[in-house]
């Protein structure tokens, strides 16, 4: 009886990893900011958001070395111009996605501490209400329109 006693706590720790595996129910993806124009002191960060847990979240901002502020901002319309504002809290609703994209609510960037160059990626941390702290690196690209700088690979002529 022993035996199986021990044969059974075994099972039990064995499974406790894998648990402990599960992803997140909150996550953070295909964060991205575009190539500063030179002299530019700002940029902005994109991403989006997954609550794939069953309680809300709010997204309380960023922090990053990448820029002395990092501000949560929403864009609307005034008077027919289009503003940028600083909000505290964005809500993350169960089961749907929250996309902080051009001419939408982003993270602003104040401050930047060197120029975001095409190629290159830094480090931020998301700061939530109940998921806490999640860091994403975020890939710079280039400005629309344009490639990364090198030769594309069809650029050889044979």
């Amino acid at each position: 009886m022993p035996q199986v006693l021990a044969i059974c706590c075994l099972c039990c720790l064995l499974l406790l990893p894998a648990s402990s595996r599960a992803e997140p129910a909150l996550s953070v993806t295909e964060a991205w900011a575009r190539e500063s124009p030179p002299g530019s002191p700002n940029g902005a960060v994109y991403l989006t958001l997954h609550n794939r847990g069953k309680v809300p979240d709010r997204f309380l901002g960023a922090s990053g070395a990448v820029a002395t502020a990092i501000e949560l901002h929403t864009v609307l319309m005034e008077d027919q111009v289009m503003k940028m504002r600083r909000v505290d809290a964005m809500p993350v609703p169960p089961g749907l996605p929250v996309v902080l994209k051009p001419s939408g609510p982003h993270l602003m960037l104040i401050g930047l501490t060197q120029p975001l160059r095409a190629g290159q990626s830094f480090p931020v941390r998301c700061h939530f209400e109940h998921a806490g702290e999640i860091s994403v690196d975020v890939t710079v690209r280039p400005p629309e329109g344009q490639r990364p700088s090198g030769p594309a690979p069809h650029d050889k002529h044979h």
